[in-house]
């Protein structure tokens, strides 16, 4: 089970599987390290043989994001996860409900009520299902997109 949103896509080739690979090679900027930087790219990673590990080079909604996947000779599979700098984070702000629930039931000034497990159990699924799969969701639509348009693929479909 993963806490984290992650979407696998599978689209069709339009040209061959060489071809799209130049031209993934071509837009795609190999880093020196793991820092995000402004290129005339449009993404940052490693191409290696018919698979791919990128993470959009602009800085924009779309850097939330990091693509991995295949490339076969008439398809082609994507898998949309979070960044795992953005992973971090995330993972600190959703354990925030379980400190303060903790504070406040080992604090000696207020009485313990057994309302707050219920709402340290809503503000992780209103942070979680809210907060991060919206912006999950407007952020891998926004990176498959671009790749699609690099890779002159179509017929997206959800795996």
């Amino acid at each position: 089970m993963n806490i984290l949103p992650v979407q696998n896509y599978e689209f069709d080739l339009i040209d061959s599987q060489t071809e799209t690979l130049d031209r993934l090679k071509r837009k795609t900027e190999t880093p020196d390290n793991l820092t995000s930087k402004i290129t005339g790219k449009s993404f940052i990673g490693q191409v290696n043989q018919n698979k791919f590990n990128l993470r959009p080079s602009n800085i924009d909604k779309s850097t939330f994001c990091t693509l991995q996947g295949v490339l076969h000779v008439t398809k082609g599979e994507v898998k949309v996860e979070i960044n795992k700098t953005f992973k971090v984070f995330l993972y600190f702000f959703l354990c925030l409900p379980f400190l303060g629930f903790f504070v406040q039931f080992f604090s000696a000034q207020e009485r313990f009520s057994p309302v707050f497990i219920l709402v340290c159990i809503g503000q992780i699924l209103v942070i979680r299902y809210f907060f991060i799969g919206i912006f999950f969701r407007i952020s891998s639509k926004i990176a498959v997109a671009k790749l699609l348009e690099v890779l002159d693929a179509e017929k997206i479909r959800k795996k």
